[in-house]
């Protein structure tokens, strides 16, 4: 079993919808019983709360279903359990570093490394933008979602 955890800072708009994204995506490709998908948060901002409607309506429109996903914030024993700890941007990097054990830092990487052929490295925060960034974040993840899977396939 292959476990892939998506993180952004507050896990209601970008990791979470890389978590709906990738599981549609490892659905779709029958591999939903050797990869486990979650996200999580940096930060306990909205622990327990569900993905932003803005991020759920985004996905809706491309037939991935998030409703089911609840906030929670990155737990230290996530690093000893999954083997990819995939951050939307820098900053997350930094806190996932600084949380993480030593011996499991090189887990840590960011999630757009796995769409190389993109200028961007970073995954935006569309939070405060309008609907039009929700739909960018949505491009990036499913071309980093692609390479990810890639990535997975030569492992298993």
């Amino acid at each position: 079993m292959i476990k892939v955890l998506f993180v952004c800072l507050g896990n209601i708009c970008r990791s979470p919808s890389a978590e709906g994204v990738f599981r549609k995506l490892v659905e779709d490709q029958g591999l939903h019983d050797v990869i486990e998908i979650d996200s999580a948060g940096t930060h306990a901002y909205h622990v327990g709360s569900p993905p932003d409607t803005r991020a759920q309506e985004a996905a809706s429109r491309r037939g991935i279903d998030m409703s089911d996903l609840v906030g929670r914030r990155v737990d230290h024993g996530d690093f000893y359990i999954f083997d990819y700890v995939l951050a939307m941007d820098e900053s997350n990097i930094y806190h996932l570093q600084e949380m993480a054990p030593v011996e499991e830092v090189h887990k840590i990487k960011l999630f757009l490394d796995f769409a190389p052929q993109r200028s961007e490295r970073e995954v935006p925060d569309p939070y405060y933008g309008g609907h039009s960034g929700f739909e960018h974040v949505l491009d990036l993840i499913e071309e980093a979602s692609e390479g990810l899977l890639a990535d997975i396939k030569t492992r298993l």
